[in-house]
């Protein structure tokens, strides 16, 4: 339903794909009848898996949850827009060819069409709700929040459902890497842009008491695993 016009931008025409949801600041130009107000990403604000607002730990991660989210617009109307972000290389996804199911860091998130079901959710469960590599629980969000630390990842992300297409960003562009029972996939957290269909990751170290202190800047990686596909930037750079 999105059309890249180059490697940078996309249109989108409102007619044929119904309302679309886009990072605030993404819309660079449109034609024709065009109504934008803001979107709330479900899981956004009170709960994300239990870990809502009040006190103690559930404060903490909906704190930590609000800077985990980048605010959204929906366009509704019949006229065609046209989205873009920093210069930012952008990379159409079809759910329905990745099993209809995505992760994706939400500031890799340029757009989706909102027939999509979005949610934020947290790290420690794996695709499809169910537990990722942190386990679950006080303990699993816990240590999931240590690894979003050092890594620069964080306690949650977005998951994508459904029939529709998503935008992808990339520093220096995106490529796909096949994930299957036989072949995991190890990627630099800094790197890593999204994962689709049935794929969970698991933070490793390469490092051990040997090396302390001289290893490089690949010393903690993902480990992904399953049957789907991971998004890779060209890049370390964040967004």
């Amino acid at each position: 339903m999105f059309t890249a016009v180059n490697s940078k931008v996309v249109s989108v025409n409102l007619a044929h794909s119904g309302p679309v949801v886009a990072r605030r600041g993404a819309m660079l130009f449109y034609t024709g009848q065009v109504h934008f107000q803001p979107h709330q990403v479900p899981g956004m604000g009170g709960g994300a898996g239990g870990f809502g607002g009040g006190g103690g730990f559930g404060g903490m991660a909906g704190r930590m949850l609000s800077g985990e989210h980048e605010a959204t617009m929906i366009a509704q109307g019949s006229g065609v827009v046209h989205y873009g972000f920093r210069g930012i290389e952008a990379l159409v996804v079809d759910l329905g060819s990745v099993g209809g199911q995505m992760r994706v860091e939400a500031s890799r998130l340029l757009a989706y069409t909102a027939g999509v079901q979005a949610s934020v959710v947290s790290v420690a469960s794996g695709a499809g709700g169910q537990p990722g590599g942190g386990g679950g629980g006080l303990f699993g969000a816990l240590r999931n929040a240590a690894s979003g630390a050092m890594t620069g990842q964080g306690m949650f992300t977005t998951q994508l459902m459904g029939a529709g297409s998503a935008v992808l960003l990339g520093h220096g562009g995106i490529f796909e890497l096949p994930v299957n029972p036989n072949r995991p996939v190890f990627v630099d957290p800094q790197a890593f842009v999204a994962s689709a269909g049935q794929v969970s990751s698991t933070l490793k170290s390469a490092m051990s008491w040997r090396n302390v202190g001289r290893g490089g800047g690949e010393s903690m990686q993902l480990e992904c695993t399953g049957q789907g596909v991971v998004y890779v930037q060209a890049s370390e750079q964040k967004l």
